[in-house]
């Protein structure tokens, strides 16, 4: 009897250890394979065929990757013929100043003639695309009116209307895509280089959504024909880490999440940490010393900014190197706070702001919002609850007509 019941014990053991390996091995197989995002490159399979026996011409830089490698030489590697590719704003490889001139050359891995839509030629000629099929866009944005990727995508759309190409658009997430934020600009006489669509500070799209946001919403003078390759398991709430750095001064990921309320301080008197490996992290100035513990010198730096804002001064500010990022998520909003702060701490309020360029009576801070009415509200001690609220109108409006070209919840 004892051995019948050792026996059943033992049965009883093995069998419940094989169903608690099952579960466990159920468990693993179902995390290993829980779904990522997948961006719009990386699905190959997706849209390979359709590049096959094409002459291709490629909008790419830096940030354009299948896996870990350039998108120019992974397609190469696939069989896939590029005639031409087209730079923005700090060239194909990205090793460009912000605002550097940028002119056409070979790539010296491929020999392929690359084009440079930054500067005067900021849209494909007639001739350029003449030996091109299909136009293919592969870029990462960060979701900015004043990041200038998506005018490069306006100017690219309007030429292949123009010249009948088709555009292939390979999808990114945006990682600041749950910030709908800012004043929306609403006149022409704040179009610049940076900035030309009539969106709020922080539109809240990915590239994809933004071509079609231009072509429903009448930019362009004959639509453009797109075709998507759609970011896999992706919406705009999910947090997702640039695998490249978008530009020079994007060079972590806390300096993107932070860009959009730094960057409005490029037209103040307060230098936003380029001049440092720091860019987009800290906020300084020397008027500030005796105000702020924190201290650094901005020096030049080729190939990412060489004639900083207080080039070789000792800067006195704020240091947002560990600051919780995570607050932007739960608030859905840019900071307005520091803006705020640090007008106050300005000893000279009257050069705060700095002037227009040659020849313009517009303010370089209000270029760059897309209004002067920040500026006055900011001069005038509005509370930063009041000049949130005078953006609701225009931001109710926005989200409304933004709502027609998600591609993504």
């Amino acid at each position: 009897m004892m051995r019948f019941i050792s026996k059943l014990f033992l049965t009883l053991l093995v069998i419940s250890n094989v169903k608690c390996t099952a579960q466990t091995a159920s468990s693993n197989h179902n995390k290993s394979n829980k779904p990522g995002i997948i961006t719009g490159a990386d699905q190959t399979e997706k849209y390979l065929p359709y590049l096959k026996g094409k002459r291709i011409g490629l909008v790419a830089n830096q940030s354009s990757i299948i896996g870990k490698k350039s998108s120019v030489d992974s397609l190469l590697s696939l069989g896939i013929k590029i005639v031409k590719v087209f730079g923005p704003e700090h060239g194909f490889r990205g090793n460009a100043s912000n605002g550097a001139v940028v002119g056409n050359e070979k790539d010296a891995k491929t020999g392929i003639p690359i084009i440079s839509l930054y500067g005067k030629n900021e849209k494909p000629t007639k001739e350029q695309l003449a030996d091109i099929d299909l136009m293919v866009f592969d870029i990462q944005d960060v979701g900015c009116r004043y990041y200038t990727n998506i005018n490069t995508l306006e100017y690219v759309m309007d030429a292949c209307a123009e010249n009948n190409k088709e555009l292939l658009i390979l999808d990114r997430p945006n990682p600041n895509g749950y910030v709908v934020d800012g004043p929306v600009m609403t006149d022409d006489k704040y179009k610049s280089a940076i900035g030309i669509h009539y969106t709020p500070m922080t539109h809240g799209m990915t590239i994809a959504e933004f071509a079609q946001y231009l072509n429903g919403e009448g930019y362009l003078k004959k639509q453009c024909k797109i075709n998507i390759i759609k970011v896999a398991n992706y919406n705009h709430d999910l947090p997702y880490v640039l695998p490249i750095n978008p530009s020079p001064n994007l060079n972590t990921q806390q300096a993107v999440m932070l860009f959009p309320s730094l960057c409005m301080f490029e037209g103040t008197a307060i230098n936003e940490g380029r001049g440092t490996h720091m860019p987009f992290t800290i906020l300084g100035a020397p008027a500030l010393k005796g105000k702020y513990s924190f201290s650094y010198k901005p020096v030049s730096i080729p190939g990412m900014s060489e004639r900083p804002n207080h080039k070789d001064a000792v800067c006195y500010g704020l240091d947002l190197r560990n600051y919780d990022i995570n607050k932007f998520r739960k608030s859905r909003q840019i900071d307005l706070s520091w803006l705020i702060e640090l007008y106050n701490a300005y000893p000279d309020k009257a050069k705060f702001f700095t002037p227009g360029r040659a020849n313009q009576d517009i303010s370089a801070f209000d270029l760059r919002i897309g209004t002067d009415q920040l500026r006055k509200q900011i001069l005038a001690g509005v509370s930063e609850a009041d000049i949130r609220k005078s953006w609701e109108p225009g931001l109710q409006k926005f989200k409304a007509i933004r709502a027609k070209y998600l591609l993504y919840p």
